[in-house]
């Protein structure tokens, strides 16, 4: 709505003007030009309601940078990410019933069962991400986890219990 009436920023938009984002229980934005980012959020937070964006959350520049790398330098990390209250979902259709996955407490906090002959009965209670699974696999297959360039690059890490 606001993108089309040309008030957003040009960005990535398929469309080639308005806001480039995905749709679901979050929204992701690209701007063409993250100089924008700060313009941008002031003006969906005094759209927030009209928009239906309620009581959600902005996440942009040093909020954003605790997660996800630098959107000025990782054209794979959006400008602005936006979060809805609990319960909405971002969809141009209307059949869209449910969604599964996002950025509430009970989509971000989810156990991770690990299975292996050589693994002890144990449970650890640490913050890890899903980017640790691959070397995990790695390391337990036998295979150097640096073999993945992003494991080299980022500095993930294996899963705590199988170190």
């Amino acid at each position: 709505m606001l993108a089309t009436a040309g008030y957003i920023p040009d960005s990535e938009s398929p469309l080639g003007s308005g806001i480039g984002s995905t749709e679901d229980d979050v929204s992701l934005l690209w701007l063409k030009s993250s100089s924008d980012t700060d313009a941008a959020v002031a003006l969906l937070e005094a759209n927030a309601s009209p928009a239906g964006i309620g009581l959600g959350q902005f996440f942009y520049g040093p909020s954003l940078a605790i997660n996800y790398n630098d959107p000025t330098v990782d054209p794979r990390t959006p400008d602005i990410i936006v979060t809805p209250n609990v319960g909405v979902t971002y969809s141009g259709s209307h059949a869209k019933q449910a969604e599964h996955g996002g950025f509430a407490h009970d989509d971000t906090n989810v156990v991770l069962l690990l299975s292996n002959p050589r693994f002890k009965p144990n449970t650890v209670k640490a913050a890890v991400g899903t980017a640790q699974v691959a070397p995990t696999i790695l390391k337990v297959l036998g295979i150097n986890p640096s073999a993945l360039d992003a494991v080299r690059i980022e500095g993930t890490s294996v899963l705590p219990a199988v170190q």
